[in-house]
């Protein structure tokens, strides 16, 4: 059954999308229900997309590019979606997640949201509200599309120990997720450290903090607390909090000492178990 509520396409970035994707159906003469078999997705889907009454995803845009030739149209526009439906105090930061050429965190209790696995996302999502969980847990991974782009940020991050050793969702998540840290060390765009409890009193004892850099516009950085954030491109803040992150990355392990530190996690905290192929860890 076709859904023919007409939408207003200036009213959001998801109605927009919706009404791209019935005025291109449309032209190829196709029913909700013959695309969706061309995709492999029910026809009640593309309804519910056309709509605004669903997010679209990644996969889903590729798949419609393809089958209604719109030269990429709805993959272009489905981070812009994305991005729209996130809390509307986080929505400057991911517009700095993708215009930054690097970026550099320091975080004490969770990996960064751009590093996330799905499992462990859902997890720090659904700690206190499961309303709309998949759509929440989609957004957020669809902020690491940056990744992806021509020349994509070299990323830094600096996580405390604690961040390791802090059971988020399962062990079986947990183990998922230090893997996926594990698959950044050859990429030298993405580096992870991982400040020890050895390291004791820190520079970044007063807390998380990320720092955004820009090819010509002025350094930005962000804090955040309970439902709200805090970008400031401050040139005191600024600068006292690039000196706070040398001194943290100079304290934190090396990159090869703090990928061996999430080995020794997985296999003492979450039962991992190496294969006799793996170096030893130092």
């Amino acid at each position: 059954m076709n859904h023919i509520n007409t939408l207003d396409p200036g009213a959001s970035p998801l109605d927009y999308y919706g009404f791209e994707l019935r005025r291109h159906r449309e032209a190829a003469g196709l029913t909700q229900k013959q695309l969706g078999d061309i995709i492999n997705y029910t026809g009640s889907l593309v309804g519910q997309i056309e709509t605004a009454r669903k997010l679209p995803t990644p996969e889903f845009s590729e798949r419609v590019d393809a089958a209604l030739g719109t030269g990429g149209l709805l993959s272009r526009l489905v981070g812009l979606v994305m991005r729209s439906q996130l809390p509307a105090w986080f929505q400057q930061v991911a517009e700095l997640e993708v215009r930054a050429t690097e970026i550099s965190t320091f975080h004490t209790h969770l990996v960064h949201g751009l590093l996330q696995t799905r499992s462990y996302a859902r997890a720090v999502l659904g700690a206190l509200y499961q309303t709309d969980l998949d759509d929440r847990t989609a957004v957020r991974l669809a902020r690491q599309h940056i990744f992806e782009k021509g020349e994509p940020p070299v990323f830094w991050a600096v996580i405390s120990e604690a961040v390791l050793r802090q059971e988020i969702g399962s062990p079986e998540i947990m183990r998922e997720q230090l893997t996926h840290l594990l698959s950044f060390e050859s990429t030298s765009r993405i580096n992870i450290q991982v400040l020890p409890f050895s390291a004791g009193a820190h520079a970044g004892s007063q807390g998380s903090f990320d720092l955004f850099r820009f090819a010509s516009d002025p350094d930005i950085v962000y804090t955040e607390g309970y439902g709200s954030g805090h970008p400031t491109a401050n040139p005191d803040t600024v600068r006292d909090c690039s000196l706070r992150y040398d001194h943290l990355q100079a304290a934190a392990l090396s990159l090869r000492d703090s990928a061996g530190l999430i080995r020794r996690v997985m296999e003492e905290r979450y039962g991992e178990q190496l294969g006799a192929e793996r170096d030893p860890v130092a």
